[in-house]
């Protein structure tokens, strides 16, 4: 049941793996960039693809205006790093972080919530920049090849109904009523993953986790 929900979390990721500037703002994020706020004084262990990462933040747009902070919730932020659990700017800005260390991460849209944005705190298209403390690293549980569990013919693409039916598997018994539209849920991932809009999903689109190895 655990891994089922955690499966079908990482899916969930991908629909939020998807500028506003004020007059003070010129110009937009073209790349990340990654600065180093305050070093730690024990780097013995540095963050690495599948690494369980517990981190505080405090996100903002170019303007300076705040959209979410983990120091308000009393704390740290969990995931399991490099598999698509959260956007890209943090799966790629946060590689080698260590404990006790601060990075300000300015991240492009395309590395961020791209032209979806997120419900009403991100327009699409917009450029972020967090300021993160990573609060402890810890090894994470093995990666899973989610494309290869969603590619139920293995024509290295994935389908509406390929996706749909995966999506079903993974919801636990009696929390269907709680979760969102399946439906929407399909095509919200299509219009962030199907980047050249031919129906499918290839391997080269997809954003999730893909491989089996690290």
């Amino acid at each position: 049941m655990r891994i089922k929900m955690s499966s079908y979390l990482i899916v969930l990721a991908l629909i939020l793996d998807l500028t506003i500037a004020d007059e003070t703002v010129t110009e937009e994020i073209t790349e990340l960039k990654v600065e180093t706020i305050e070093k730690s004084s024990d780097c013995s262990r540095q963050a690495a693809k599948g690494d369980m990462l517990s981190m505080h933040y405090k996100g903002s747009l170019l303007n300076g205006k705040e959209f979410d902070s983990s120091h308000g919730r009393g704390e740290p932020f969990k995931f399991q790093l490099g598999i698509g659990q959260v956007i890209k700017g943090w799966d790629q800005g946060l590689i080698g972080i260590c404990p006790g260390e601060k990075r300000k991460l300015h991240i492009p849209s395309d590395l961020a919530y791209g032209d979806v944005g997120a419900g009403d705190l991100i327009p699409p298209k917009s450029s972020l920049v967090f300021e993160v403390e990573c609060v402890s690293i810890e090894d994470g549980p093995p990666l899973i090849n989610i494309f290869k569990e969603i590619d139920s013919d293995k024509d290295n693409q994935l389908s509406r109904d390929e996706l749909s039916e995966y999506l079903k598997k993974q919801v636990p018994e009696g929390t269907n009523a709680d979760m969102p539209d399946q439906d929407k849920l399909v095509e919200d991932i299509f219009l962030h993953e199907d980047k050249d809009k031919d129906g499918f999903i290839s391997h080269d689109e997809f954003s999730g986790p893909k491989h089996d190895e690290l």
